[in-house]
């Protein structure tokens, strides 16, 4: 156990009864202090993270897509809503990072409190309704960064705004895509959060195949483009989802999102409006997405036999949970949740439980442990 697990967390959780959304923005400022150039000790502090939490090993890389990826685990998107970080994720250890979400028109998002820690469940419930500075701010805030060589892929998520009328979805996502195509390495379609209203509607295959139309159509420089799908949809609609990737040529499918299911929670009151997570809207991350996140990784591996590639995303937290998502089919893993819970060396212990796991099973690649146990 580190530091961060043994006195940082329980300090910040349980005796200060930190704010979730307030130590998410000052982990936001302090990755813009780390990005800033000719801070020497920013240079000094990157170089540190550097040292301690990557983990450099070929047999981690993988060429998906046209993209390098130096190891398979990627910050998922809802943390760097706005790109600050997209210069450093890689220090922390990350093979790739997916910003955003992030909408053509900016917007505040729901009404505060928004955040919320279910320690008991390992999980977060969340309802900020995609609170971001808008496509046109991080499209400046990349440019700038134009010197810049990203050492490792960095996706961006987009998402409607909440202004935009659901038969104008197609639009918005296409005005945000055309300000920053030119500055993302693979791009997001997010149309499975529970907390923009009508959103998930856009899952439905007519809706869904009118805004992947219009970007594959703009997308002359071919970047790759996911679909962000929601744990909670039926199989046959997941199948439809998938028809539709193949139709459009999406470069893959990234699952899952949050869910709305509140089945088996521990947690009884939530911090700080003492509600049950029963009465409180929004979508829970974390470990009680585990399993069903998994599920729906390998039913799309075994419907496309491993022909469209997986990010995997719900409830890591171990080497094990890493490795399950892996074996199941996802080629690419993302954490969110689990890196609040566990701490920065959380990427390290996982790629370092990685390698052992591929030792264990006689093999030489991560791209031979892709869909193992399918």
């Amino acid at each position: 156990m580190d530091i961060y697990q043994a006195a940082l967390r329980p300090l910040l959780f349980n005796v200060l009864k930190t704010d979730a959304e307030w130590l998410h923005h000052q982990a936001i400022h302090s990755l813009n202090w780390l990005s800033q150039a000719n801070n020497t000790p920013a240079d000094l502090i990157n170089h540190s993270l550097q040292q301690s939490l990557c983990v450099c090993d070929r047999r981690l890389e993988q060429n998906l897509f046209g993209l390098n990826f130096p190891n398979p685990l990627g910050l998922a998107a809802g943390f760097d809503k706005d790109g600050v970080g997209a210069k450093i994720w890689s220090n922390f250890g990350f093979g790739f990072a997916e910003l955003g979400t992030v909408t053509f028109h900016p917007q505040p998002g729901n009404p505060q409190p928004r955040l919320f820690r279910l320690p008991l469940d390992q999980a977060v419930l969340n309802r900020m309704g995609f609170n971001n500075q808008g496509a046109a701010v991080m499209a400046a805030r990349l440019a700038a960064q134009k010197d810049f060589t990203h050492t490792i892929p960095i996706g961006i998520n987009l998402g409607k705004s909440k202004i935009t009328p659901l038969e104008a979805a197609a639009e918005d996502y296409l005005n945000s895509f055309r300000l920053l195509k030119e500055l993302g390495d693979y791009f997001v379609v997010n149309v499975s959060s529970p907390n923009t209203p009508g959103l998930r509607s856009l899952q439905d295959a007519a809706m869904l195949s009118s805004i992947l139309d219009v970007l594959q159509t703009d997308n002359n420089t071919q970047k790759p483009v996911f679909v962000k799908i929601a744990p909670d949809l039926e199989w046959e609609a997941i199948a439809d989802i998938i028809g539709l990737a193949k139709t459009y040529q999406l470069a893959g499918i990234i699952a899952t999102n949050t869910t709305i299911n509140r089945d088996g929670l521990k947690t009884q009151l939530i911090h700080p409006t003492g509600k049950p997570p029963q009465d409180e809207a929004g979508g829970i991350s974390g470990a009680p997405l585990r399993d069903r996140s998994t599920e729906v990784i390998k039913f799309i591996w075994q419907q496309t036999q491993g022909q469209i590639p997986i990010i995997g995303v719900g409830g890591i937290f171990s080497p094990e949970d890493a490795w399950e998502k892996i074996t199941a089919g996802a080629s690419l893993i993302q954490v969110y949740t689990g890196w609040i819970y566990e701490g920065p060396m959380m990427v390290r212990r996982i790629l370092n439980g990685l390698l052992s796991k591929l030792e264990q099973n006689k093999l030489n690649s991560i791209t031979e442990a892709v869909g193992l146990k399918v």
